[in-house]
């Protein structure tokens, strides 16, 4: 794909988009871009190589760089992940792929990227290509970076430290997590590198609760004063 250099362009500009201040954000293309990261790695997987499957990896890292421009609106913030489910934004991504991308490449160019993005949405897709951008959305959505962005929404919509660590232990408590651990992954590998970066998140979140309550500060002031 020999204008591959305009199409990152144009996915760049479609993701840069300002906030209400008028100000461009680089959140979303930062997002696409580890996300085209990912996809490029999981195209070595060992699976892959050993079912001998053929991949369109030129359509394939064009579908990452576009997977989440569905969260664009011009001249507006991004919306938020509440807002908006993984099936409508795939299908908003695709759809915005396919007018950014007409008379840049071919139709059936277009429509193999469209496919690619609508079908990472389906869990029960056979399309390779499809499965290995969603396990490299859902694994930008586990450890640091992932956790990052959760916060942010939260933040955005005004939400208080003991609100987020709530939320938090709403989702440990009805297992949230350890399902999408489980669930979101077609590949083995992909899996246990989201379970080392899930166990970063929590080491994280168990760090802002014990300083949310001052619990760290309450036991080195008692052991002050024992040793004095």
């Amino acid at each position: 794909m020999p204008e591959f250099d305009v199409i990152r362009q144009i996915a760049q500009q479609t993701l840069i988009v300002p906030d209400s201040s008028g100000t461009c954000g680089n959140w979303l293309w930062d997002r696409a871009q580890r996300i085209a990261q990912n996809v490029e790695h999981l195209c070595r997987l060992p699976e892959l190589a050993e079912q001998a499957i053929s991949l369109e990896r030129s359509c394939l890292i064009t579908a990452a760089f576009f997977s989440e421009c569905g969260l664009c609106r011009p001249a507006a913030s991004p919306l938020s992940i509440a807002d908006i489910n993984d099936a409508d934004l795939c299908d908003l991504s695709a759809k915005t792929a396919s007018k950014k991308l007409a008379g840049i490449l071919t139709e059936t160019q277009i429509n193999k990227i469209s496919k690619i993005i609508t079908e990472s949405c389906n869990r029960f897709t056979d399309m390779a290509e499809a499965m290995i951008l969603s396990d490299g959305r859902n694994l930008e959505d586990i450890g640091a970076a992932g956790l990052l962005h959760e916060l942010r929404q939260h933040i955005i919509n005004g939400k208080s430290i003991s609100e987020i660590l709530e939320s938090w232990k709403c989702k440990i408590q009805y297992g949230y997590w350890q399902a999408r651990l489980k669930e979101s992954f077609r590949y083995d590998a992909v899996r246990q590198m989201a379970e080392q970066r899930y166990n970063t998140m929590k080491h994280f979140m168990d760090q802002l609760a014990v300083e949310n309550t001052l619990c760290d500060l309450q036991e080195q002031l008692m052991q002050t004063v024992e040793n004095k």
